[in-house]
């Protein structure tokens, strides 16, 4: 299970306001107005940091930051950082906001750049617990053409499953960047 209390008590409290990082994130992104107010607060809170405040010892702080952004649905601020973290995470990240925006040519783009990432292993794992198994690896290609599938029966189990995964790869890509190490830029 996720442990949100493991980021610090100023990220813990913002995770706080939806879900403590157990968030189903959509699909696809929300209307333009259709914004929940648990995402005013955390933009708000976030915008009164900084990626090194939030996150003081990160191997990837700007990119935890990006994670954190994303998790509310806050694209263009998510957007913005994701951009200019000129890492694998950085390109993660930008990879799943273009995936939700939905723009499947632009995330497969994206993920092309992230390479074999160190939680792929880890979320081919939970993914195919979860019922969504694409092989001995882990296939962000794939779950692109499944996201897009899904999103179009909106209250399906496929659009569920796909949700789950999303989570879950959410949970392990902020993980890693808001992880302890040093940082990757």
């Amino acid at each position: 299970m996720f442990d949100a209390s493991a980021y610090g008590e100023a990220v813990s409290s913002i995770l706080a306001l939806d879900g403590n990082g157990e968030r189903l994130m959509p699909l696809a992104m929300l209307p333009a107005g259709a914004g929940r107010s648990s995402a005013e607060q955390a933009r708000a809170l976030i915008r009164t940091n900084t990626a090194r405040g939030l996150f003081p010892n990160a191997r990837a702080p700007e990119a935890a930051m990006a994670g954190l952004y994303l998790y509310f649905s806050c694209i263009e601020e998510a957007h913005q950082i994701a951009q200019g973290v000129g890492s694998a995470e950085g390109s993660f990240w930008h990879a799943i906001l273009h995936r939700q925006e939905p723009d499947a040519d632009n995330a497969g783009y994206w993920f092309r750049r992230v390479g074999a990432h160190p939680i792929f292993p880890a979320l081919r794992e939970r993914a195919a617990a979860l019922g969504v198994d694409f092989g001995g690896r882990w296939d962000p290609l794939a779950f692109i053409d499944l996201c897009e599938k899904a999103r179009t029966k909106p209250g399906s189990a496929a659009e569920m499953r796909a949700m789950e995964v999303q989570r879950a790869e959410w949970q392990l890509l902020f993980a890693y960047c808001a992880a302890s190490g040093q940082a990757a830029g």
